[in-house]
């Protein structure tokens, strides 16, 4: 059972296809799973990841959170401000995990990011508030960052497709996963591997010949850094080739995306489940992995 906030317009149109109760209605026990949900069309991104929670076979409840005193302009700013809880309101309890998804500010120096200090805050606290974290996209490259000093590098062109990956090492995140595996992938910039400390407690798990690093783990799960999009669904790529072409940008056909008869693959749909599942499972729900 996935629980959202009352209301929440998401909440409304997923319930004929997942199995979705309102906050007030839900009386029992359940993982609680935090939502820093920085992508520009946020309803999308909830829907995304409710259908990858809604995989899990666990009662979730996602608490989509916000950074204080933003303004927002693709989403309406009531939406946010009335579904979406601040993270001052949040940041005396503890939570079994925590979503931080890719944002549209890959231009950027991490420091000239309007909520850079808030969001290290953020990454900070979550340490010893939340079991488990998981970074994605951007996000990934921003934790990295923060946490690791690795940095991110423009890309020559949008690294824009279905990319396989290997699976490097024999991690509780990956199992289940046929080598290679494929992921969407949708960024301009990117972390290597070269810039990876030596050190057991940050890995690279999975890596692709032609998009570099895929996913990362540290400490042992308590983070997850995935450089691409598990979580879109079928037509997403789809719908931000269409987008860029309708604004006249240089951008190419996604990769290993298309059939040939020019119909969207949805050839990642089972891994992605599966690896949120294992994510959940082995992470989320890793009792050993206690707070600190």
């Amino acid at each position: 059972m996935i629980i959202l906030p009352d209301g929440l317009q998401t909440a409304n149109e997923l319930l004929k296809t997942f199995s979705i109760v309102p906050r007030s209605q839900w009386k029992g026990s359940c993982l609680r799973i935090l939502l820093l949900n920085l992508m520009p069309e946020k309803q999308i991104t909830e829907a995304d990841i409710v259908r990858m929670l809604d995989s899990c076979n666990d009662d979730i409840e996602i608490i989509p959170m916000r950074i204080d005193g933003q303004q927002y302009k693709t989403t309406s700013q009531a939406y946010v401000e009335t579904y979406y809880m601040a993270f001052e309101s949040l940041r005396n309890g503890e939570y079994d995990g925590l979503i931080v998804t890719g944002a549209p500010i890959e231009h950027l120096p991490f420091e000239e990011v309007r909520y850079w200090k808030e969001l290290c805050t953020i990454m900070d606290w979550a340490k010893s508030h939340v079991r488990s974290s998981l970074y994605i996209c951007w996000g990934a490259q921003a934790a990295l960052y923060h946490q690791w000093q690795i940095p991110k590098y423009d890309l020559s062109e949008k690294m824009f497709g279905v990319f396989p990956y290997e699976c490097l090492q024999e991690v509780a995140l990956l199992r289940r996963i046929s080598s290679p595996f494929n992921m969407p992938t949708s960024r301009h910039t990117e972390v290597r591997s070269i810039d990876f400390p030596i050190h057991n407690e940050l890995q690279i798990v999975s890596e692709s010949q032609e998009a570099g690093v895929g996913i990362a783990i540290a400490h042992k799960g308590r983070e997850v850094y995935v450089t691409g999009h598990l979580e879109y669904a079928a037509l997403r790529l789809n719908d931000e080739y269409q987008r860029d072409l309708s604004k006249g940008k240089a951008i190419k056909t996604p990769r290993y995306y298309y059939s040939e008869m020019g119909s969207p693959l949805f050839q990642w749909q089972d891994t992605a489940l599966q690896i949120y599942q294992n994510w959940v499972k082995c992470y989320v729900c890793q009792s050993s992995n206690n707070l600190t």
